[in-house]
Parts: C-alpha cells; sequence; structure tokens
C-alpha cells in the first residue's frame, strides 16, 4: 500500500485529505469528537511538510443534496479548537466559492469542504457519474491522501475514483487501522477473545464465520444474542429476534462445537416490560426469558451481571480481543451494566485490545472510558468488520 513518502516533497502542493469526520452531530453540539481526533496525526504531518491542505469529508446520510443539519461547519470550528490552528470552511464542495478558498491557501493551511454527499456524485452507484465528481475534486489539488478509513469499505467518488485521478496515498490513520486488523488474522496472539453484540446477528453473519477458523472464543451480547437463545430452543418473549436467521445460527453453532470454539451465550438477562429509559425490569435466566414478570411482552435489553461477570473473567484470561457491538441498551442507564463491564474487562486487562468502531466506540466514550484505557480504537465499525469477513475493501485496494 502506497504511502505519504511515495508523494515525494509536499511543500505548496495542494494535497486533498479524505477523512471521516462523521462524526455525531445534534443541533449543532458534537456528541463524541473521536474522530475528529484520530485524524489529527496525519493533518499535522503533512501540516509541517509544508502541504496546503483540503480536507473532505461525509457527514450523515443527506439524500445527494443539501440539508443544513449535515454541515461540516461545526466540525471545522472543533478541529480548529485542536489543532490550535485555523480551519477555513466553506459551504460548498466543488464550485466557484471552493475553488477560490483553495486558490488562496498558504503553506500549512487547512481548509475543510463542505459535506461530500451534498452531491448525488459522491454516492453514485453509477461509475461515470462518481469519476465525474471526483474529477471536479481532483481539479483542487496536486496530490490525494487517503485517511478516512471509515469508509474505505465503499466505492465513493472521494474514496476510489479520486484516488485514481491524482497521485495517491494512504494517511497514517489507515496504514494504523490496517496494521491492527492485520494483527487480528495473521498471527493473533492466544487467547484470542472476540466480544460481539450490537441488535442484529444479521449484520455478524459474516465476521462469525470467518472467525470461526482463528479465534477461541466467542462472547454473545446485545440483541443478537436472543436469536442464539432462539435457535437453542428457548423462548424469547418480545426480544428482538430474526427468525429468518434461526437456521444460520444453528449451523455456525454446531461449526463452532466441531472446530473447538466456544460460543459463550449470556446465562442471564435483563429483561423490561417496555423499550423506555424508566421500564420496570428484572434480572432473569437466560432460558426463562417468557417467565419474567412480564410474560409474552418482555424485552431483553441488557446481558445479566453473572454473565457480564463470567464475560469479563473470560476477556481476563485472553492475550487478544476483539469487541465490536454493545451488550445492551447502553444509552439507558438501566441497561448499561452489561457494555459497562466489558469495557471495564477491556480497559484492565494486558491483552492487546481492540474495539471496533461504531457503536462500541461510542460506548465507551458516553461511559466515561479514556482512549488510552484500550489497545486502540477504530475509526470504522463496518470497515473494520468486512476486512475481518475476509472481504476486498475497494478504498484499500485501490492505493495498493
Amino acid at each position: 500500500m502506497r504511502t505519504i513518502e511515495s508523494l515525494g516533497s509536499l511543500r505548496s502542493r495542494t494535497v486533498i485529505v479524505r477523512c471521516d469526520l462523521n462524526v455525531p452531530l445534534s443541533d449543532g453540539a458534537i456528541g463524541d469528537d473521536g474522530r475528529i481526533r484520530a485524524s489529527l496525526t496525519t493533518i499535522r504531518e503533512l501540516r509541517e511538510a509544508g502541504a496546503r491542505l483540503v480536507l473532505v469529508s461525509h457527514l450523515g446520510r443527506p439524500k445527494g443534496a443539501p440539508e443544513a443539519r449535515f454541515s461540516l461547519r461545526p466540525v471545522a470550528e472543533r478541529m480548529a479548537e485542536l489543532l490550535g490552528a485555523p480551519v477555513g470552511f466553506v459551504g460548498e464542495t466543488v464550485g466557484p466559492e471552493a475553488e477560490s478558498a483553495v486558490a488562496a491557501l498558504a503553506d500549512g493551511d487547512v481548509l475543510l469542504l463542505e459535506n461530500l454527499r451534498f452531491n448525488p456524485g459522491e454516492t453514485s452507484a453509477d461509475p461515470a457519474e462518481r469519476r465525474a465528481f471526483a474529477g471536479r475534486l481532483a481539479a483542487l489539488g496536486d496530490a490525494f491522501v487517503s485517511d478516512g478509513f471509515g469508509v474505505v469499505h465503499r466505492s465513493q467518488a472521494s474514496v476510489t475514483e479520486l484516488a485514481q485521478l491524482l497521485p495517491s496515498a494512504a494517511g497514517r490513520l489507515v496504514a494504523a487501522e490496517l496494521a491492527v486488523l492485520r494483527r487480528l488474522t495473521d498471527e493473533p496472539e492466544r487467547p484470542y477473545t472476540v466480544v460481539l453484540g450490537g441488535s442484529k446477528v444479521s449484520d455478524k453473519l459474516g465476521v462469525i464465520s470467518h472467525l470461526l477458523e482463528r479465534v477461541d472464543t466467542i462472547l454473545v451480547g446485545g440483541g443478537m444474542l436472543f436469536t442464539f437463545l432462539a435457535a437453542q430452543g428457548h423462548d424469547v418473549a418480545a426480544s428482538l429476534l430474526e427468525e429468518d436467521q434461526l437456521d444460520t445460527v444453528r449451523g455456525y453453532l454446531a461449526e463452532a462445537e466441531r472446530r473447538g470454539v466456544r460460543i459463550v451465550l449470556p446465562s442471564d438477562v435483563v429483561v423490561a416490560a417496555a423499550f423506555a429509559p424508566d421500564a420496570a425490569h428484572e434480572v432473569v435466566a437466560a432460558d426463562a426469558i417468557a417467565s419474567s414478570s412480564f410474560g409474552a411482552t418482555g424485552i431483553g435489553l441488557d446481558i445479566g451481571p453473572d454473565s457480564a461477570a463470567e464475560f469479563a473473567r473470560r476477556i481476563a484470561d485472553s492475550a487478544t480481543v476483539f469487541w465490536n457491538g454493545p451488550m445492551g441498551v447502553f444509552e439507558m442507564e438501566a441497561f448499561a451494566h452489561g457494555t459497562r463491564a466489558v469495557a471495564q474487562a477491556l480497559a484492565d486487562t494486558s491483552a492487546f485490545t481492540v474495539v471496533g468502531g461504531g457503536d462500541s466506540a461510542a460506548a465507551v466514550r458516553a461511559l466515561g472510558f479514556a482512549d488510552e484505557r484500550f489497545g486502540h480504537i477504530s475509526t470504522g465499525g463496518g470497515a473494520s468488520l468486512e476486512f475481518l469477513e475476509g472481504k476486498p475493501l475497494p478504498g484499500l485496494e485501490v492505493l495498493a
């Protein structure tokens, strides 16, 4: 994979940097600036090299047209605070205003353009339309650095086509993420434990299949655990259930047993009367959800305390741990115990630990854990999972 060094001297050259600044934003307030912080290593290095930086990113899922709630302006303001230097902002991605602002850059200056997805060409299914938009972006710069790991699994104009139109290389964040993922897949130190959570088992099928050949233990929590319990014949009442995945899950359970891989399901769960932060709730055995006080309307919203303790013990006994997906509805304090217990176990262990981006990264920060407590916090949940599934990542292939 080409690195920044392959681009030669960057002094006085305009470098377009594809960042992933897709941060949670509500009424202009940034909920978690982790992705902004993660982008700073490459930005600082390029500034010190005398490059003129044009940063591009998406935020949210606008439908190919401007939407004020998805503007990157608050991101530019926060980045300037973290960088300790001005970060210019232009309210368009391509056009005369962007061209003028780029032309006015001096060595070391930083400019952030507006949300890429305000232009339909960014995410178009038509390669010609993507290439046309990438061509307009490419006209703004002399070189391209791909540093948005959270999008390298997508074929998008600023990820794939732009890299083909300019001298291109991977940024330090992408290189670091790739090094971590290779450490998880090539020769991980054992025992190797994977903790999987989140709402749907269908989102994790590929990674489960691929990891069965590589890991020693898989701990299952989150909403996906109820499909596993149902596959074993248990009544999960009104808990989240993907009935169309039951046979697939049974197959994975059988394959894990054949390979000697331990798939550990919770022994107890927290069942609530409703999906609400103040809902009445109780802890019941995992095979007795329908027998809770709430009967057939009970909803499992977290792993129970015994399961959390068991998961923590298994994490403590591991040499490598990868975690993707919360153990429960951590946004509600009553159902955050399991996620907090897993995060604490990862923070306390001497093992090599990787928090696999997405909701897991948001959870550890929301629960008050510093990034430094973990070996690595990924900026790309989807990209990390697809790499672990063994899928090719277009945004990396184009940099080979």
